[in-house]
């Protein structure tokens, strides 16, 4: 019986032992995979070895060397006279080969504490998706609200190559108060875009997103928000203030305001009413036939503008579609350089309408309420979710006017739109719906790999 079991715990070591040793092979076969920028330099290092010993050979006039390689004749041939040179031999080599290994391994470990951020990822896996990551589709995201970090949420994980363009045009909340306090533009999109995006410590990210629950005149406030209005004061402006918190963030892409004028939201409602500003509009509680904003004709952040020309990918949404998506919109040079992207375009839907902006709304609406506010088609495809929410979350949202986004599909085709239908929904115990940031993302790079493979 002992010796079994002593049989049974040596077959364990040496299934241990070899699963330890494919899985160290395995990590330093990945330093040879392509587009990782090592073999050319560790054949540069190689190349400079030789050079420079080749250079010490001709300075010196090679007498050292004659020397030493007499020496080493000598000392060879004593050595295989005492060992026949087929033991010996692979013994040397196999010694040599041993010390190479050993001085790699422990050079890279060296270098991995060091670089390696806390966790058992290594450092060869982190430089592989970092790689991955940067070469990833340039991809750009218009939009505002929870709807639109919740999608950078998950895209982040496809690409760092992303640009999201956020509307300034919110009056309500932390960001109401500072606006007319302050006169800075509202950060709390943005905020939630940089937090959305962050690839920094967890504790970090919940700093920024922090609330005060208490202190005269903080309540209410999110740290993000008045590190944002203190930033912009500092640095003179809220773009600059964004690329420092981005910085502290160490966010994959870059968010983007897409006006730094101060926009204010304006609606005309069917029963004649004008309303202005972004949170009355929803308060409000009519239906809008017309959205505007003063000034007018806001100019466009150059940089907002350099990243939808250059975009491999173009998103629109999700988020409320009077008061997060259709204000950047507004910003006439943002819609005019979608219109003219030949890249793939596409709008997420919402999955539930939203009462005071969206109720009744199929999602031929929806597409309907944008062209008609920009005048063209910026967009050639619709994400729209397929699957009805359970009957629990049905009887919540009834409660509040809100109801699924029907999909008419006659009217969107005669839209000339492409309907891409998927299962895109995230629902609490509760009942609240959300958009699912890792299916969502899956979704649209699916569709962007098919589009962009078929052009």
């Amino acid at each position: 019986m002992s010796i079994g079991f002593l049989r049974q715990a040596l077959s364990t070591l040496q299934k241990q032992s070899r699963g330890r040793t494919s899985h160290r092979v395995n990590q330093w076969f990945k330093w040879l995979s392509p587009g990782l920028a090592v073999k050319r330099w560790l054949l540069i290092t190689v190349g400079g070895v030789l050079l420079a010993s080749l250079g010490l050979a001709i300075s010196v006039k090679l007498t050292p060397i004659f020397w030493m390689i007499e020496f080493l004749k000598n000392f060879l041939g004593l050595i295989t006279d005492i060992v026949p040179y087929y033991i010996s031999g692979p013994l040397v080599l196999l010694g040599g080969l041993l010390l190479i290994l050993l001085g790699q391994t422990r050079t890279v470990g060296s270098i991995t504490q060091v670089l390696r951020q806390e966790g058992d990822e290594e450092l060869i896996d982190v430089l592989l998706a970092h790689r991955r990551l940067y070469r990833g589709p340039k991809i750009v995201v218009v939009g505002g609200g929870t709807g639109l970090s919740t999608l950078l949420r998950g895209l982040k994980s496809y690409s760092a190559n992303i640009t999201a363009i956020v509307t300034v045009a919110d009056d309500g909340g932390s960001s109401g108060r500072l606006r007319r306090e302050i006169g800075v533009l509202p950060p709390g999109d943005i905020r939630n875009c940089l937090a959305a995006l962050a690839d920094e410590e967890k504790l970090l990210t919940e700093l920024f997103q922090y609330r005060f629950r208490a202190g005269d005149g903080l309540t209410g406030h999110s740290f993000g928000n008045l590190f944002l209005t203190a930033l912009s004061d500092i640095t003179g402006d809220l773009e600059r203030a964004i690329t420092a918190s981005s910085k502290v963030l160490a966010i994959r892409g870059q968010v983007l305001p897409a006006t730094l004028s101060d926009v204010r939201l304006w609606a005309e409602l069917a029963d004649g009413r004008l309303i202005e500003g972004e949170s009355n509009i929803t308060a409000a509680g009519g239906n809008i036939v017309k959205i505007g904003c003063e000034p007018s004709n806001p100019p466009a952040l150059p940089a907002a503008i350099k990243a939808i020309k250059e975009a491999d990918y173009i998103i629109m949404g999700p988020g409320s579609l009077y008061t997060s998506v259709i204000p950047n919109l507004l910003v006439t040079e943002i819609a005019d350089a979608i219109a003219a992207s030949v890249a793939p375009r596409i709008y997420v839907c919402n999955i539930m309408t939203q009462p005071g902006e969206t109720q009744g709304y199929t999602v031929a609406d929806h597409i309907r309420a944008i062209d008609a506010t920009c005048g063209k088609r910026l967009f050639n495809a619709v994400l729209v979710h397929k699957k009805s929410p359970s009957p629990r979350a049905l009887v919540r949202y009834a409660g509040q006017n809100s109801h699924p986004v029907f999909l008419d599909r006659e009217a969107v085709a005669q839209l000339g739109r492409r309907i891409v239908p998927a299962n895109i929904m995230y629902e609490d115990e509760t009942g609240c719906i959300r958009h699912d940031s890792q299916k969502l993302a899956r979704v649209l790079l699916r569709w962007y790999s098919a589009t962009h493979h078929g052009r």
